[in-house]
Protein backbone atom coordinates (compact mmCIF):
# COMPACT_ATOMS: atom_id res chain seq x y z
CA UNK A 1 0.00 0.00 0.00
CA UNK A 2 2.73 2.22 1.26
CA UNK A 3 4.66 1.64 -2.22
CA UNK A 4 1.63 1.93 -4.33
CA UNK A 5 1.42 5.66 -2.50
CA UNK A 6 4.77 6.53 -3.23
CA UNK A 7 4.60 5.10 -6.85
CA UNK A 8 1.23 7.70 -7.46
CA UNK A 9 3.17 10.43 -5.72
CA UNK A 10 6.29 9.87 -8.46
CA UNK A 11 3.81 9.64 -11.27
CA UNK A 12 2.29 13.02 -10.78
CA UNK A 13 5.74 14.56 -10.07
CA UNK A 14 6.95 13.49 -13.47
CA UNK A 15 3.55 14.87 -15.46
CA UNK A 16 3.37 18.04 -13.93
CA UNK A 17 7.36 18.63 -14.88
CA UNK A 18 7.35 21.06 -17.55
CA UNK A 19 9.57 19.62 -20.11
CA UNK A 20 12.45 22.09 -20.78
CA UNK A 21 14.10 22.63 -24.58
CA UNK A 22 17.82 23.25 -24.84
CA UNK A 23 16.83 25.07 -28.13
CA UNK A 24 19.17 27.75 -28.68
CA UNK A 25 18.74 30.93 -30.99
CA UNK A 26 21.01 34.08 -32.03
CA UNK A 27 20.28 36.90 -34.99
CA UNK A 28 22.56 39.17 -35.40
CA UNK A 29 22.51 41.97 -38.12
CA UNK A 30 26.70 41.81 -39.55
CA UNK A 31 28.19 45.65 -39.38
CA UNK A 32 28.05 45.91 -43.07
CA UNK A 33 23.93 46.00 -43.21
CA UNK A 34 23.80 47.05 -39.64
CA UNK A 35 22.31 50.83 -41.19
CA UNK A 36 20.31 50.54 -44.99
CA UNK A 37 18.24 52.91 -46.27
CA UNK A 38 14.10 52.32 -46.91
CA UNK A 39 13.39 50.24 -49.85
CA UNK A 40 16.96 47.74 -49.56
CA UNK A 41 17.30 44.47 -47.91
CA UNK A 42 18.27 44.05 -44.37
CA UNK A 43 20.73 40.62 -44.15
CA UNK A 44 21.17 38.69 -41.16
CA UNK A 45 22.99 35.84 -39.90
CA UNK A 46 20.56 33.10 -37.71
CA UNK A 47 22.33 30.11 -35.73
CA UNK A 48 19.88 27.74 -34.44
CA UNK A 49 21.53 25.30 -31.85
CA UNK A 50 18.98 22.35 -30.86
CA UNK A 51 21.22 19.76 -29.82
CA UNK A 52 18.30 17.47 -28.69
CA UNK A 53 17.32 16.75 -31.70
CA UNK A 54 17.98 13.71 -33.44
CA UNK A 55 16.56 14.09 -36.52
CA UNK A 56 16.39 16.75 -39.13
CA UNK A 57 13.36 18.89 -38.08
CA UNK A 58 11.17 21.60 -39.82
CA UNK A 59 10.99 24.64 -37.67
CA UNK A 60 9.59 28.11 -38.11
CA UNK A 61 10.87 31.11 -38.39
CA UNK A 62 8.43 34.28 -38.39
CA UNK A 63 10.75 37.52 -39.09
CA UNK A 64 9.23 41.14 -37.90
CA UNK A 65 10.70 44.43 -38.47
CA UNK A 66 9.30 46.86 -35.70
CA UNK A 67 9.81 50.45 -35.12
CA UNK A 68 10.74 51.67 -31.36
CA UNK A 69 6.95 52.10 -30.74
CA UNK A 70 6.29 48.76 -31.60
CA UNK A 71 4.14 48.94 -34.56
CA UNK A 72 4.74 46.30 -36.94
CA UNK A 73 6.95 47.65 -40.21
CA UNK A 74 7.60 44.16 -42.42
CA UNK A 75 7.11 40.58 -41.80
CA UNK A 76 8.10 37.38 -43.61
CA UNK A 77 7.67 33.65 -42.49
CA UNK A 78 10.17 30.96 -43.89
CA UNK A 79 10.90 27.01 -43.20
CA UNK A 80 14.15 25.79 -42.15
CA UNK A 81 14.92 22.12 -41.57
CA UNK A 82 17.08 21.59 -38.85
CA UNK A 83 19.26 18.89 -37.30
CA UNK A 84 21.35 19.37 -33.76
CA UNK A 85 22.36 23.25 -35.45
CA UNK A 86 22.45 25.53 -38.69
CA UNK A 87 23.25 28.53 -39.13
CA UNK A 88 22.51 30.52 -42.48
CA UNK A 89 21.92 34.46 -43.57
CA UNK A 90 18.51 35.64 -44.27
CA UNK A 91 16.86 39.23 -45.35
CA UNK A 92 14.11 41.10 -45.05
CA UNK A 93 12.75 43.75 -47.40
CA UNK A 94 12.49 46.86 -45.82
CA UNK A 95 9.54 49.13 -46.88
CA UNK A 96 10.06 52.30 -48.99
CA UNK A 97 8.12 54.57 -46.61
CA UNK A 98 10.29 53.80 -43.41
CA UNK A 99 11.38 56.72 -41.80
CA UNK A 100 15.13 57.27 -40.74
CA UNK A 101 15.62 55.59 -37.41
CA UNK A 102 16.28 52.42 -35.31
CA UNK A 103 14.25 48.87 -36.03
CA UNK A 104 14.04 46.07 -34.11
CA UNK A 105 14.49 42.76 -35.99
CA UNK A 106 12.51 39.49 -34.25
CA UNK A 107 13.12 36.33 -35.01
CA UNK A 108 10.43 33.60 -33.70
CA UNK A 109 11.23 29.99 -33.86
CA UNK A 110 8.52 27.23 -33.73
CA UNK A 111 8.04 23.95 -34.67
CA UNK A 112 4.43 22.14 -35.28
CA UNK A 113 4.73 21.27 -31.47
CA UNK A 114 5.36 23.33 -28.28
CA UNK A 115 8.69 24.87 -29.26
CA UNK A 116 8.53 28.12 -28.96
CA UNK A 117 11.66 31.15 -28.80
CA UNK A 118 12.43 34.66 -30.01
CA UNK A 119 14.92 36.83 -30.24
CA UNK A 120 15.31 40.20 -31.51
CA UNK A 121 18.47 42.47 -32.83
CA UNK A 122 18.46 46.04 -34.05
CA UNK A 123 19.71 48.19 -37.23
CA UNK A 124 19.15 51.48 -38.33
CA UNK A 125 17.43 52.70 -41.10
CA UNK A 126 19.33 56.08 -42.82
CA UNK A 127 18.14 58.91 -44.79
CA UNK A 128 17.74 58.83 -48.38
CA UNK A 129 20.46 59.44 -50.97
CA UNK A 130 18.70 62.09 -52.52
CA UNK A 131 20.41 64.35 -50.38
CA UNK A 132 24.01 63.01 -51.75
CA UNK A 133 22.53 63.30 -55.13
CA UNK A 134 21.69 66.63 -54.68
CA UNK A 135 24.96 67.49 -53.60
CA UNK A 136 26.79 66.02 -56.29
CA UNK A 137 24.31 67.99 -58.78
CA UNK A 138 25.27 71.19 -56.66
CA UNK A 139 28.90 71.09 -57.12
CA UNK A 140 28.52 69.79 -61.12
CA UNK A 141 26.66 72.79 -61.64
CA UNK A 142 29.07 75.06 -60.25
CA UNK A 143 31.68 73.54 -61.71
CA UNK A 144 29.74 73.68 -65.46
CA UNK A 145 29.07 77.55 -64.40
CA UNK A 146 32.76 78.36 -63.14
CA UNK A 147 33.77 76.29 -66.38
CA UNK A 148 31.59 78.34 -68.94
CA UNK A 149 32.78 81.82 -66.97
CA UNK A 150 36.35 80.77 -68.15
CA UNK A 151 35.61 80.35 -71.63
CA UNK A 152 33.24 83.61 -72.07
CA UNK A 153 36.41 85.46 -70.39
CA UNK A 154 38.87 83.75 -72.77
CA UNK A 155 36.78 84.54 -75.29
CA UNK A 156 36.58 88.34 -74.79
CA UNK A 157 39.93 88.74 -74.43
CA UNK A 158 40.88 87.02 -77.84
CA UNK A 159 38.10 89.68 -79.40
CA UNK A 160 40.17 92.63 -77.60
CA UNK A 161 43.64 91.49 -79.21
Amino acid sequence: MRNKGLFLVVVIFLLCINLASSLSIAARVPEKYAEVQAGERVYFEIEVKYPENPRRKDLRLDYEIRDTEDNLIAQSKVLKAVETQASFIDYIVIPDSVDTGIYLLNVKISDYDSLSEEVGTSFNVRGEKTDEIKIYFFVLFGTSLFVGFLVGLQRTRRKKR
